[in-house]
Formats: structure tokens, C-alpha cells, sequence
């Protein structure tokens, strides 16, 4: 693609050098330039794309993107410079102009709150498909079409990745993109160049203020995902919003919005209207009142989270001009989200649950659904990562004190930080809600404290090991190490089962 049509709609401060030149691709990684390329420098937190300009140079790159001007005198012949107010927007316009903007030549759904959006996810994935549709997705656990699955090293990824994978999907056939959208990506401009279809708010609670600094900064970002729907759309389809009403920050959503809006919810109010609950161990019962006539949900899902999950799917579905039927079919058809309320079954008589609840919202939520299914005693295991918000720590001990008959905390992903110290703010929280509790123990190897859980488990009882899910990793200050709690639990349970014989 030539440089003139690459930088179309992107608003430079200075370019010096020829704009009818060749581009063969884009770079933020100045190891990947190669000649004939384009690279953006980008500030990032441990990095700065800046001092790497240089290297790209090196590596052959003909034309770069920057903030500020780079330590070069002369440039070097050959090559052209665009200075830009923010080297983040314009790699995603660019790369949005370079895959021919992929998010025009299909339906784009977006999800985005604190929890729920990868199960969100696979419903809809789930509803649309069993109508036919061909759909694809890109979310915490994988990005997935066609066949084809790659494992996602962040939840929303960055926008040139991001582009490329819709890029891909477009040329795969496929008609629908699910996309898990997170706060950080709607920050850093990630999804911008994207032009969604329907937008999904799930829920807002404390979580990444650690990046965001404080709740507005946190629910702002959110925000933007919904005030700039049907902006500069070019496609001319439907645009509308999906809010859940039960969350005390709906009206904010709605107030963004400037395009069609429709609330879900367990209240009168709201086109997606959920009523006759019945929650078990089997799963969720319960009517849907909607648009398109009522639907009758049968899902094997646990708790009441994920009743909401199910209302904004349906919600997609009856959007997306499906019926009641295939709706419904649909999301019958999940029997489980990898690391989501995920049974790890041995053979033994006590039940042990592996969940990514990592705020102290989710794991509320999903301590409270175990409470209520619980026969015999709750035993949770569970952890903060560390270089990350440091304010849910206090609130997750406090949550598990509050609803675990016993409980163990460990080490999640330490990272930098020494789990010891993460492990003692976590304690806090039970400390100052529970005074002289002492019904937990306190193991930072977390190998162990799942052994220990097994262990100490007896009939009807209920092992939740919550934070990391679906990963199969632990990062520790030494590095990331092979680490999956569903192989560990299974392991422990196999190692009881033997010694009782």
C-alpha cells in the first residue's frame, strides 16, 4: 500500500519525505522491520518506541510514525517522517487503512464491563452459530474462526494485531466478530478503526486501578466504547447498545449513547426482561421477555452472574434477528466456559470448582453461588496478582472470610512484587471485617495450598480455586512457569484417591 493512502484520515503534525512510496507492512516492534516498512514508535509503560528508532532504521524501515523528533541529523536519505500528537491513534488508523477496514466487511459486537464478558462471549458465539452464522472471536482465552484458535496474550489486541486478526476473518467468510473489549484497549486506542454494531455493557467494579488511578478514570474508559457508536459509521447497518439496568452504573451508559439503547435485567424495566428464576446445581431456569416473544432458557451455567451473561446474549441474539428457538438452543448448547465455574471431576464424592474470579465483585459472586449449592463446607484458595490494584486486596479477603467455611490464601501471578507482602494486605481485609477469624491459612506456594484444600476436603464438600481459571501459567518475579489450576486439582484429587484406596 502506498504511504499517501496509509496515512489517510490521520492527523500529522509534520511529514518531511515522499508519501507516494511503497509500504510493504507495519511495525511497533522494531525487531519485526524489515525493509520497506513502516514503524511507530509508541511510549509504552517499561519501553519507549523512541529510543528504538534506530534499530528500525537499521532493520530497513522507510517511513516512521513519532511523538517527538527523533535524535537523527540529518533523516536518512530515502526515508519519510510523520510527527503525530499520538503515535497510538495513528498506528490504529493506519493499520485499519492497511487491512482495508475488516470491522466495515462484517458485524462487530463488542463486550465490555468488569465481569462476564469472556462468558458473554462464548453464549453468543454459541447462539449465532447454532442459526449459521459464521463467527469469530477475540477474547481472554483465545482468539478463535474458522477452525483456526490462537492463544490470546491480552484480552483486546493491539490495534494492528487486532485489525489483522479481523483482517483474517473477513477472508475466512466470516459474518459475525464477537470481541471482548477492554478498559485498557479503550484507553490506549486499541479498537479505534473499529466500527462496531452492537455494544455490550455487562457490569462496572472496582478492578485495574492500578492503570486507571481511581473508578471515574476506570469508568470512563468504558464510556468510550458507547459514546463513539454509529460515529463516522460507513457501513450503514443497525447500531444499539446493550445495557444491564441492575448495574448502579447503567444511566451512565445511557447517557453516551447516542444511538438505539436496550436495558436487560431481572426488572420491569428493559426490552431483555428475565423472570422465574430457578438457580440449582444443574443449572439456570428461567423465562426471557423480549422483542421478539418470550424464550425459555435451560443452561447448565452456575449462578446468578451468569443469568445476566444469558440476558445479554439473548439480547444479541434478538438484535442479530434471531428467534426465540435458536436463541435458546444456543445457549443451551454451553455446557462450560474453560475456567469459568469449571468442574474438575476425579471420581470423588466433593466437588472442586476452578474459576477466574479475580475482583472481589466476581469472587462474591461466585462464593455466593457456591454458598447456595454447598451441601457440606466451602474451602476456598485464592489470590492477588501482584503489580497490579492493590485497593481489591483487603475486599477479596474479606469476601472469602465472609462466605468460606475455611479458606486458603496464595500466591495468584506475584510477578515482581513478594508474594508474602501481597498475601499480608489480602489478610488485612479479614482482619479488620473479622477480628480474631483464624478458620484460613495463609500458604504462598500455590501448589500446595490447592493440596491442602484437597486434602482437607470431605464428603459434600465444595473446593473453589478462584483467580486464574483458564491459565495455564504462573508469573512469578523469576519469570512465567507452567502453571494450570485444573491439572494441579486433578492431580491432588488422583493423589487422595489413592491413598484412601
Amino acid at each position: 500500500m502506498r504511504l499517501r493512502e496509509l496515512i489517510e484520515g490521520v492527523e500529522y503534525v509534520r511529514l518531511a519525505g515522499e508519501v507516494e512510496r511503497e509500504i510493504a507492512s507495519l511495525h511497533y516492534d522494531s525487531r519485526q522491520v524489515r525493509p520497506g516498512s513502516l514503524f511507530v514508535a509508541i511510549r509504552g509503560f517499561c519501553r519507549d518506541g523512541h529510543d528504538f528508532v534506530h534499530s528500525a532504521l537499521t532493520g530497513g524501515a522507510s517511513a516512521l510514525v513519532v511523538e517527538s523528533d527523533p535524535k537523527l541529523s540529518p533523516l536518512p536519505p530515502g526515508v519519510t517522517l510523520l510527527k503525530v500528537s499520538d503515535s497510538r491513534l495513528a498506528l490504529a488508523q493506519m493499520a485499519a487503512n492497511f487491512y482495508h477496514h475488516p470491522s466495515r466487511r462484517l458485524r462487530l459486537i463488542g463486550v465490555t464491563g468488569t465481569n462476564g464478558k469472556t462468558t458473554t462471549t462464548f453464549l453468543i458465539e454459541s447462539l449465532f452459530s447454532r442459526a449459521g452464522r459464521r463467527v469469530g472471536v477475540i477474547g481472554t482465552i483465545n482468539y478463535r474462526f474458522g477452525g483456526r484458535e490462537q492463544v490470546a496474550e491480552r484480552t483486546t489486541p493491539e490495534s494492528l494485531d487486532l485489525q489483522r486478526v479481523l483482517g483474517e476473518m473477513v477472508a475466512a467468510g466470516i459474518d459475525i466478530a464477537v470481541m471482548e473489549v477492554s478498559s485498557h484497549s479503550l484507553e490506549l486506542k486499541r479498537v479505534s478503526g473499529c466500527e462496531f454494531d452492537l455494544a455490550i455493557f455487562t457490569n462496572l467494579t472496582l478492578d485495574h486501578l492500578d492503570f486507571h488511578q481511581d473508578l471515574d478514570h476506570y469508568l470512563r474508559a468504558k464510556l468510550r466504547l458507547f459514546s463513539q457508536l454509529g460515529k463516522g459509521s460507513e457501513k450503514g447497518t443497525r447500531k444499539m447498545a446493550l445495557i444491564n439496568l441492575d448495574d448502579a452504573f447503567a444511566e451512565q451508559f445511557l447517557q453516551v449513547t447516542p444511538t438505539e439503547a436496550w436495558g436487560y435485567g431481572l426488572g420491569e424495566k428493559g426490552q431483555i426482561r428475565g423472570s422465574g428464576l430457578d438457580l440449582s446445581s444443574k443449572g439456570i431456569r428461567m423465562h426471557i421477555e423480549s422483542p421478539r416473544g418470550p424464550i425459555i432458557i435451560r443452561s447448565s451455567l452456575i449462578g446468578e452472574h451468569n443469568v445476566y451473561n444469558i440476558l445479554a446474549a439473548a439480547g444479541a441474539g434478538v438484535w442479530g434477528g434471531l428467534s426465540p428457538s435458536e436463541i435458546a438452543e444456543g445457549i443451551a448448547m454451553v455446557r462450560r466456559v474453560p475456567g469459568r465455574w469449571e468442574r474438575i471431576e476425579e471420581g470423588q464424592r466433593f466437588t472442586v470448582v476452578v474459576d477466574y474470579a479475580h475482583t472481589g465483585d466476581a469472587l462474591e459472586r461466585t462464593l455466593k453461588a457456591a454458598k447456595d449449592l454447598c451441601e457440606g463446607r466451602l474451602i476456598t484458595v485464592f489470590g492477588c496478582g501482584g503489580d497490579r490494584d492493590r485497593a481489591k486486596r483487603p475486599i477479596m479477603g474479606e469476601v472469602a472470610a465472609r462466605y468460606s467455611e475455611y479458606f486458603i490464601i496464595t500466591s495468584d501471578n506475584p510477578r515482581s512484587e513478594d508474594p508474602a507482602t501481597i498475601i499480608s494486605e489480602i489478610e488485612e481485609g479479614v482482619k479488620k471485617a473479622y477480628p480474631g477469624k483464624d478458620n484460613y491459612d495463609k500458604i504462598i506456594d500455590r501448589q500446595e495450598a490447592v493440596a491442602k484444600a484437597v486434602q482437607m476436603a470431605q464428603d459434600e464438600d465444595l473446593v473453589v480455586i478462584s483467580g486464574k481459571g483458564h491459565e495455564a501459567y504462573q508469573i512469578l518475579k523469576e519469570g512465567r512457569i507452567p502453571f494450570d489450576d485444573r491439572e494441579v486439582a486433578g492431580a491432588c484429587i488422583r493423589k487422595k484417591l489413592r491413598a484412601e484406596g
